[in-house]
């Protein structure tokens, strides 16, 4: 049955959504989408300096043109920062994309982690209790899925040996979100999102970096001669998701068996759900399309696959288009190309 709402910010109710991470990749594109179908959005973001802060201001500076979006510059793990803007605007939906992102840098960095993705979501669950918001919209990753051999990742496989302290933060996320609707009965829906990629993306991706790469007339990097493969999704179908999913409150699943393990449903009013493009490609094939792309041939470094990474990722999406009646369905071709036509103009290139 589709139970999506028929316009893009119903539950709003007429107040603003509150989105944190709006300066970052994700955020800055499921603000656009709100901003652009009428629905006012408050963002919330640190504008940390992980990478390039003036990609950052970009973003910013675009949804800035809109009169609906308002910004608070704060950080999560600050006391009462995130609850008083809350208080403020009184928003009813709250879609929280903000987190310390990165497999890698995670070995580098963990109390980073620690700050930004478990103090500053506990954070954010506190608020939406005290305010009794009526759905809490969260990312998740697809990295929980860890030492999973299973393919495609469906929502109910295992989720508990990540590989990385970023996939253990985003498991503990999960684990969090679930203890609060259990226990308050706050409405939480987690969204394992895989390998996002678009226009005004990351930098610290391979997509990004790569296209930047060849372009500069530089040799990329590539572990384990390619064959890692990812389930590549493009940014325009991970937010249609997220705005389908966002006015569907999560409700206690009837069914729920507690002798039988399902991390993603509950009795309480909790769900998780895959956001991906139910394609799993090499990396190979994804330096091939940039290749296409730019017109240009990539020279490649190798390197054997680095501690952390995962072999493959997969999403089985049958319970998103279920529950909203959409799946993405982007090919990597059309994706990339426009990626590659932002790149170009963004950066003159």
């Amino acid at each position: 049955m589709n139970l999506a709402a028929e316009k893009v910010g119903t539950l709003a109710d007429g107040k603003p959504v509150l989105l944190t991470g709006a300066a970052g990749f994700i955020g800055f594109h499921t603000a656009l989408r709100y901003l652009e179908a009428g629905v006012p959005v408050v963002g919330f973001d640190n504008v940390n300096d992980y990478y390039d802060q003036e990609l950052k201001q970009a973003r910013l500076d675009i949804l800035g043109e809109y009169p609906g979006f308002t910004f608070h510059r704060a950080d999560l793990s600050t006391p009462d920062a995130f609850a008083e803007v809350l208080r403020q605007h009184g928003s009813r939906l709250v879609v929280h994309l903000a987190a310390q992102a990165g497999v890698r840098y995670s070995a580098e960095n963990p109390f980073v982690y620690g700050a930004s993705n478990l103090d500053g979501f506990l954070r954010v669950l506190e608020a939406c209790r005290q305010a009794a918001v009526a759905h809490l919209v969260y990312a998740s990753s697809s990295s929980v899925y860890g030492m999973n051999t299973k393919v495609p990742y469906a929502e109910t496989d295992d989720v508990d040996h990540p590989v990385s302290l970023y996939a253990a933060t985003k498991r503990a996320n999960e684990l969090m979100a679930h203890a609060y609707a259990h226990q308050y009965g706050i409405p939480v829906t987690g969204l394992r999102f895989f390998t996002v990629y678009g226009p005004f993306g990351r930098p610290d991706m391979a997509y990004f970096f790569f296209t930047r790469a060849i372009l500069e007339g530089k040799p990329v990097t590539v572990y384990r001669e390619g064959t890692l493969e990812r389930d590549f999704t493009y940014v325009d179908d991970i937010v249609e998701a997220v705005v389908r999913i966002a006015d569907v409150p999560a409700s206690p699943d009837p069914a729920f068996d507690r002798g039988v393990r399902d991390p993603a449903s509950s009795s309480a009013p909790f769900r998780i759900y895959n956001i991906g493009n139910h394609k799993s490609e090499t990396v190979n094939a994804l330096i091939r399309e940039i290749e296409r792309a730019t017109n240009m041939k990539a020279d490649r470094v190798e390197l054997p696959m680095p501690a952390g990474d995962v072999e493959k990722t997969f999403a089985d999406v049958d319970e998103l288009a279920e529950r909203v009646d959409f799946s993405p369905a982007t090919p990597l071709s059309v994706g990339i190309e426009r990626f590659v036509n932002w790149y170009r103009s963004y950066y003159r290139a």
